[in-house]
């Protein structure tokens, strides 16, 4: 938003930072702490919270501040440290929750019962989130919109991930009068069966965790992304897993691999492609009614319709996270939130054949991958969220690529996200 980078300068003129706490320290994390530091004048990443308090001064080393880069074990000492111009690391988030000194918090961890915790936290102390974590979102997304709404505070996702990219394209096609009919995500690749051992080689090269690489390549990152999108507007899918159409050819030829009438049966659909032009990036098909603007969109070489191509053709990750925090503090204007309840759930599935007593381990493992559903059919089906999937128990064997549902697992106990999906499943039924 160009707006943004007026009102960051006219607080960097003031000499009035937005002052940022920020939650998770890994390979994304660093890219945000560097963003922030380096190039986003009007803003201050104040604090880091993290588990290894050696890769929360990574962070702040890597961005170049060496000096007053000071340990917090407690709040009065955080306080005391920010007062005194420095920055402060701690291995315990609620400080950064607690002060009065945090404006906005990121969380960067990519983690579910812990970002659960840290969100309801932030939430009740009044404190704005800008959220990375898509798999909290499309775990319990709904039911934490509705805490932070009672709250008065605003818990959102990010800019520069695609879901964020797809909405600030959504609102443009629905702001010049376009109905959008399909939200979508490009690829280069799609395997549900890749597994750390696979994408390890990637992992290292790009200085990733083998396990996030491996959520990306099979799919479970990707349903995550595309069903926070369908919350944020609506939309539903075409089948289980998404169409996921292999497209090597340029985007604007994709407008006709579409059926029209079942995107609007469907209230519009999200979606991904594999291999298309250009990549990476995202995509809005929409169509018009009005055969006045049809003739206008024709002239301007977006062709004779029904549906007509918009994309952005990058997503720029950590780039892009102050300006959501920015649109956050100085504009109350949320990147990307559910609308209401679940439209779509990610399933746990089945990558390889499973045993009776195997113990399902985290997302992009070895045991399971997630696919998009319809919340209707999921609640119905009684399936397993894959937010809920990690550290289950199976009860019976299972073959490669079925669905797990709720009966087909032990649980573990005394979980925070179990008792929020239960809390959002009766806040918003399936009739």
């Amino acid at each position: 938003m160009i707006i943004i980078d007026t009102l960051l300068r006219k607080r960097a003129a003031e000499n009035n930072p937005i002052r940022v706490g920020m939650i998770g320290a890994g390979f994304m994390a660093r890219g945000v702490a560097n963003q922030i530091i380096n190039y986003t004048p009007g803003m201050r990443l104040s604090a880091i919270a993290n588990r290894t308090l050696a890769n929360a001064k990574r962070a702040y080393t890597e961005a170049g501040v060496i000096e007053n880069v000071v340990i917090a074990d407690t709040l009065s000492a955080f306080e005391t440290v920010l007062q005194n111009g420095g920055f402060a690391i701690t291995e315990d988030p609620e400080v950064l929750i607690q002060s009065a000194q945090i404006d906005c918090l990121i969380d960067v961890t990519g983690a579910l019962e812990f970002g659960a915790r840290m969100t309801l936290s932030a939430i009740s102390h009044g404190k704005p989130m800008v959220s990375m974590n898509a798999e909290l979102d499309g775990t319990v997304g709904p039911i934490l919109k509705r805490y932070a709404d009672k709250a008065g505070v605003i818990f959102c996702g990010s800019d520069g991930d695609q879901p964020g990219v797809q909405m600030n394209l959504f609102r443009f096609v629905k702001q010049i009068g376009i109905t959008p009919l399909v939200c979508g995500n490009i690829k280069g690749l799609q395997d549900p069966y890749r597994t750390p051992t696979t994408q390890a080689a990637f992992a290292e090269r790009w200085g990733q965790d083998p396990y996030m690489v491996t959520s990306f390549a099979d799919g479970t990152k990707i349903s995550f992304e595309q069903a926070i999108v369908a919350n944020a507007t609506g939309m539903s899918i075409g089948q289980r897993g998404m169409f996921g159409y292999d497209h090597r050819e340029h985007l604007d030829k994709l407008v006709h691999r579409y059926d029209l009438d079942l995107l609007k049966a469907r209230g519009g659909i999200v979606d991904y492609v594999v291999g298309a032009q250009p990549n990476p990036g995202v995509y809005v098909l929409g169509t018009h009614d009005d055969p006045k603007q049809k003739h206008f969109l024709n002239l301007y070489k977006l062709g004779e319709g029904p549906l007509y191509s918009f994309y952005t053709p990058y997503h720029l990750c950590h780039f892009e996270v102050p300006i959501s925090v920015a649109r956050v503090i100085l504009l109350k204007d949320p990147v990307i939130q559910p609308i209401d309840g679940p439209c779509v759930d990610v399933v746990a599935t089945a990558k390889t054949d499973l045993k009776a007593g195997d113990i399902v381990d985290g997302l992009g493992g070895y045991l399971t991958y997630g696919q998009c559903e319809t919340y209707a059919v999921s609640r119905a089906e009684n399936l397993l969220p894959m937010g809920l999937s990690e550290g289950c128990r199976l009860l019976r064997d299972l073959r490669k690529d079925d669905i797990l549902t709720y009966d087909d697992v032990e649980r573990p106990a005394d979980r925070l996200i179990d008792s929020l999906r239960k809390e959002q499943d009766i806040l918003f039924p399936v009739h």
